[in-house]
């Protein structure tokens, strides 16, 4: 490689939006050169990584943070509509990719699991029950059960129920068509498709600086940590996928659009289980409600996981604090990533989260008792001796400007384009990962207006709902979820 090469398209980052941007676009546009960069060895290490992230196969059929109750007692499903609609079109995308040999058999990237939520106490129980009302004939969670018989937790997953004290209140939901996504694996099996494409996956190799160049193309600079050699690259359209890396390279490209941002990392655990005797007796992801104070992304969930074709159960996260933007990188990220612009931004964002910030503290104190205590309330036979603790991926949620109140804590996705749809960049989180498809298609639009009507009979091809909403047409609500259920070999 020499510094005067040029390619069409770089993406930073060797996670599930790089590869999702550039198998689309592999297909959208055949003849663009297109070259990843990951400073890691191998791609998926970060939150991609299936031990990172929940791997919900977030279609918010169990989440409770995405239908609050408002301060007038109503529950709104409109959050967790729009992100179920969301998932369906990274579904389609995967049914599309595995019908064409593009992906393999789909098991080994996602399975069947379903999906329940469980609450106890009178008021949690009225929430739940608020919930079920409110998504009493959405086309797009049908067959969703409710109960409040011990008996029949026990009997969707018995874990739930065993010696737990039969006067307690309790209420639970299930919807048996949920999935469980292993996204290490689906990156992976991306990254080989666009390699088969003609695409380049370059690891091992960190992208330290860019520059627009005055004849709108990017001027890249690199550095091979095999050797410790420097090299250059130009490219004519930069994404930056590089998860909690993002802001720093958005920052360096020095493009106006991210002025006011900034980045608030929050680490995590997991207790986990191999223990065959206790994974037989759950097969669901169980999501709880989060504590007062807690972010989001610290909903509490017992969770089947298979990975690799072994099956595992998932509890937690415990959240916690680490000035780090990423597991593998360094303690100054988040000294380094203030700027006059964004100053102000995060100390507001700081003065106004105090509940969080005790939360964090209070997170970071807990023995590995409490952590324990945490997970009977789920699970009251767990044991000590059964469970690890492992660290989870790191999240940067996004701080930013918002009119009158100044810096705001956000928690979801933001999509950064430049003016001139040379660059893009993602900052954020959960749901991330499920909402990949979507999420880069709203980049392909920003970013190549001119291109875009052109793409679009091919993107209905691949993805038939595309341009329409699901939940407005139960028929094809109906449709959609037998068609990409039959092709994935998912229960429908």
């Amino acid at each position: 490689m020499h510094s005067e090469e040029t390619v069409d398209v770089v993406l930073i980052g060797g996670g599930i939006m790089s590869a999702t941007l550039g198998s689309l676009l592999s297909r959208l546009q055949p003849d663009w050169s297109i070259r990843v960069y990951e400073r890691l060895g191998e791609v998926a290490q970060e939150s991609s990584n299936a031990w990172n992230n929940a791997g919900t196969g977030h279609a918010a059929l169990c989440e409770l943070n995405y239908m609050p109750e408002g301060k007038d007692g109503t529950v709104d499903p409109a959050k967790a509509v729009s992100i179920n609609e969301q998932f369906q079109i990274s579904r389609q995308y995967w049914a599309h990719l595995v019908s064409t040999g593009a992906l393999p058999s789909p098991n080994r990237f996602i399975n069947s699991t379903p999906h329940m939520t469980f609450v106890h106490g009178a008021k949690n129980i009225e929430y739940l029950r608020k919930r079920v009302a409110a998504l009493d004939g959405q086309p797009l969670f049908p067959d969703l059960e409710y109960t409040e018989r011990h008996e029949q937790i026990a009997e969707w997953t018995p874990l739930l129920a065993k010696k737990r004290n039969p006067k307690q209140k309790v209420a639970a939901t299930r919807i048996a068509a949920g999935t469980d996504v292993d996204f290490g694996a689906l990156t992976r099996f991306l990254f080989d498709d666009l390699k088969s494409r003609g695409g380049e996956v370059v690891t091992d190799t960190q992208v330290t600086w860019l520059k627009r160049q005055n004849d709108g193309a990017w001027k890249l600079k690199l550095r091979r940590l095999v050797g410790n050699t420097p090299d250059e690259v130009r490219a004519r359209f930069v994404f930056v996928g590089a998860g909690g890396g993002a802001l720093a390279l958005l920052q360096h490209s020095g493009i106006p659009e991210i002025k006011g941002f900034g980045g608030f990392p929050i680490s995590g655990q997991f207790l986990r289980t191999t223990n065959p005797k206790l994974v037989a007796q759950h097969q669901a992801k169980v999501y709880g409600k989060a504590a007062v104070g807690a972010p989001p992304m610290s909903v509490p969930h017992l969770d089947t996981r298979v990975v690799d074709g072994e099956t595992a159960l998932l509890f937690g996260p415990y959240a916690g604090f680490t000035p780090k933007f990423l597991k593998r990188s360094t303690w100054f990220d988040l000294p380094f990533s203030v700027r006059a612009h964004n100053l102000g931004v995060m100390l507001q964002v700081a003065f106004r989260n105090f509940d969080l910030v005790k939360y964090l503290v209070g997170e970071l104190m807990a023995t590995r008792e409490k952590k324990l205590d945490a997970l009977r309330e789920f699970m009251p036979t767990a044991k000590r001796e059964d469970w690890e603790l492992i660290t989870a991926g790191q999240r940067v949620q996004v701080m930013k400007r918002d009119g009158d109140k100044g810096g705001v804590l956000q928690f979801g996705t933001e999509v950064i384009t430049g003016a001139d749809g040379t660059i893009a960049g993602l900052l954020g989180a959960s749901p991330g990962a499920s909402t990949a498809a979507p999420i880069m298609l709203d980049v392909l639009q920003r970013c190549f207006p001119d291109r875009f009507a052109g793409w679009e009979p091919k993107l209905r091809e691949m993805i038939p709902s595309y341009g329409t909403k699901l939940s407005d047409d139960p028929k094809a609500a109906a449709a959609s979820l037998a068609e990409t259920a039959r092709v994935l070999q998912l229960q429908a």
